[in-house]
């Protein structure tokens, strides 16, 4: 009832705090505006993925990524160190349900199964996102 008909602008790096305090996020760059909408909104039209990290034994690194590839065609492999890689998997390949059951028997995959984490795209992780490709698209007119 107290917002009805005021509006506040809060200038802020911190996705966390805007979608604790904000009803709405615009995300700027270059002090051009990239895109508007609610913080579930952004996240599931710019995240359309999840987060899977997956840490096995050195060895089984490899056969752990092609685990994740025959799951998920489309994965994207972010980032490796040691055993412990982690991957964007776009959730139009995949469904978290899915993934729970194909991880639920390590006894079937082919490498040894340390630890693993899901989670969706966070706020943060869009934020990113959309200043990477807004950055791309300001250097080719640079």
């Amino acid at each position: 009832q107290a917002k009805k008909g005021r509006s506040i602008i809060l200038t802020t790096h911190s996705m966390e705090e805007a979608e604790a305090l904000c009803d709405s996020i615009g995300i700027f760059v270059d002090g051009k505006l990239q895109c508007i909408g609610n913080p579930k909104e952004l996240t599931s039209r710019f995240g359309g993925y999840f987060n899977f990290t997956i840490t096995t034994n050195s060895g089984g690194v490899r056969a752990a990524r092609e685990f994740i590839m025959g799951l998920s065609p489309n994965a994207t492999r972010t980032y490796q160190v040691g055993g412990t890689q982690k991957f964007e998997l776009p959730n139009t390949d995949v469904t978290m349900p899915e993934i729970f059951h194909a991880m639920r028997d390590s006894s079937k995959h082919r490498f040894e199964l340390l630890d693993w984490n899901l989670a969706n795209a966070t706020l943060e992780e869009v934020f990113i996102k959309i200043t990477k490709i807004a950055g791309a698209q300001m250097s080719t007119y640079s």
